[in-house]
């Protein structure tokens, strides 16, 4: 895998949660790396709504690092 994650440092609140979603999206590849399995996967939670939740949860979690990484881009403002 190539560096894709240079730093979690963003300019705005809205690059940082693009962020955190991506960082959701690789930690679902890095873990099921096999393409055809997530696409088969995938109705099985797409109409699953405690698995949205779920992905809600990760996705939330992970802005929270990056807001912290950026101390909440009280600097910036």
């Amino acid at each position: 895998m190539t560096n894709w994650l240079p730093t979690l440092i963003t300019k705005t609140p809205e690059e940082g949660y693009e962020l955190a979603v991506k960082l959701s999206r690789i930690a679902v590849k890095l873990t099921q790396p096999d393409a055809e399995m997530r696409e088969k996967l995938r109705p099985a939670y797409a109409e699953n709504a405690d698995s949205l939740i779920a992905s809600s949860q990760v996705v939330a979690t992970h802005f929270a690092t990056v807001a912290a990484a950026n101390n909440y881009w009280l600097e910036s403002s």
